[in-house]
């Protein structure tokens, strides 16, 4: 128990995380000690973690076969868990798979088995059609955010991935959502549930903003200008802007939104479904390393993504369900944050019941908010290259002659990293640099 215990702190430690919050803690004891759990948490208070401790925990490092399954709703969620994982340097094998992604990389990376796959159940119901590995071995099954993978039409895949799992003795269950209906083709027998769904709520404000015109462009703008006035009075330019979503129902609205926002000078990234992979992934890094301080999406930004804690979300279209609201209201007051939702509402619109009374914020004149300070380097190497994020850092602070205050983030990939750099050294830097070597590689390293 003494080894388990020191394994754990060393993993939090790697994490940068002082000790475990209670819903974790809860988690962890009933998934050492239950066959079923259904854990019921709102988005950003931790799941991940939860329920990976425990089920790491009990892994055979004598076994060469897959032993864990996790599968996830969306394409971000498989990669952010497969990332955490990485970062817990736990020294046990985990591969992504999902769409979107080439066939030939899955097989290349499951040539040599892991102990955990995470994927996204149409993808992993094709891998197991596909490949001769044996399902013998995997004893733990997590459907995290199993109701969203349910939604958007996965029932049939995961009827068949479970029947494809013979010899399954744990079954992880997860949801931000209170309420949800477990499908029968689950098998849960007696699950024990942990329910902190509730947790965090209270320090939501969620408030409305009239518009006189139907489109509601405008006084979209004026509403972002507002936000980052009242928490920058002085518009210093170093002052660190408020994140936010923008939340739309369609793709299209989006288009319109975002050149409207360009029109105005307002940076910002768009993510919806129908993008390529690839931009999406690099969307979310750039709000991560605040290249970006406003994303414009879909409900698909709702739940299941590795981003920073926002101040606010615009429901600039409300959603048809109350779940969707919900949802995405969970992505700002995280983990006893404040944070505000607001609802963009025209003049004329009535406001579907399960918003309830709302208190209407009245906009002050304000300047739209400054661009951004950072800009994003995309470089041309990664881990499989033996490069860490010391030797980039050391590469742009040697070479490049950067100060430490020029360095933002930066994220490490497979065969690639991110870098954020102050946008006004980034083409004296990439002059330096680019073009150059990282350990054995030549790296070209430009701006996205």
């Amino acid at each position: 128990m003494i080894s388990g215990i020191k394994n754990q702190k060393n993993i939090l430690d790697k994490l940068k995380i002082e000790k475990l919050n209670e819903m974790q803690e809860q988690a962890q004891l009933a998934i050492h000690s239950q066959p079923e759990v259904v854990l019921l948490s709102p988005t950003g208070t931790g799941k991940t973690l939860a329920f990976l401790l425990p089920i790491i925990a009990e892994l055979d490092s004598n076994c060469e076969e897959i032993q864990v399954l996790i599968l996830v709703p969306s394409r971000e969620l498989a990669i952010q868990i497969e990332q955490v994982i990485r970062e817990m340097g736990t020294g046990y094998k985990v591969n992504a798979v999902y769409g979107g992604r080439a066939g030939s990389k899955d097989r290349a990376d499951l040539k040599h088995l892991p102990a955990i796959l995470v994927g996204t159940p149409g993808r992993v119901a094709d891998r197991l059609r596909r490949d001769d590995y044996t399902t013998d071995f995997i004893k733990t099954l997590v459907l995290d955010e199993f109701d969203k993978s349910l939604e958007i039409g996965f029932e049939e895949e995961m009827r068949e991935i479970l029947e494809a799992l013979p010899k399954i003795q744990k079954k992880v269950l997860t949801s931000a959502t209170h309420g949800i209906e477990i499908p029968d083709f689950v098998r849960l027998r007696n699950p024990i549930t942990i329910d902190f769904s509730d947790e965090g709520k209270s320090l939501l404000e969620i408030k409305s903003v009239i518009s006189e015109s139907k489109d509601k462009l405008e006084s979209l703008v004026d509403l972002i200008s507002h936000i980052n006035d009242k928490e920058n009075p002085n518009r210093e330019e170093e002052q660190k802007q408020p994140l936010g979503i923008v939340f739309c129902n369609f793709k299209d609205s989006i288009d319109r939104v975002s050149e409207y926002l360009t029109e105005n000078r307002i940076s910002h990234g768009c993510f919806y479904g129908g993008m390529e992979q690839k931009d999406r992934e690099r969307v979310l890094i750039k709000f991560r390393n605040g290249t970006h301080n406003l994303i414009v999406a879909t409900d698909l930004a709702a739940r299941g993504l590795d981003i920073p804690e926002l101040k606010y979300i615009v429901h600039y279209h409300l959603p048809n369900r109350k779940e969707e609201f919900t949802h995405r209201n969970g992505r700002t007051a995280r983990m006893k944050s404040d944070g505000t939702a607001f609802v963009l509402k025209w003049r004329h619109e009535n406001l579907p019941d399960y918003v309830g009374n709302i208190a209407v914020e009245e906009l002050e004149s304000a300047m739209v908010p400054k661009a951004s300070v950072w800009n994003t380097l995309f470089i041309s190497g990664g881990r499989k290259d033996k490069i860490s994020k010391g030797d980039i850092a050391g590469l742009f602070f040697k070479q490049g002659q950067l100060k430490k205050d020029d360095l933002g983030s930066i994220e490490l990939k497979s065969d690639c990293a991110f870098v954020a750099v102050k946008a006004s050294k980034i083409n004296q830097l990439l002059t330096m640099v680019d073009n150059t070597r990282l350990k054995k590689k030549k790296v070209r390293i430009s701006l996205i």
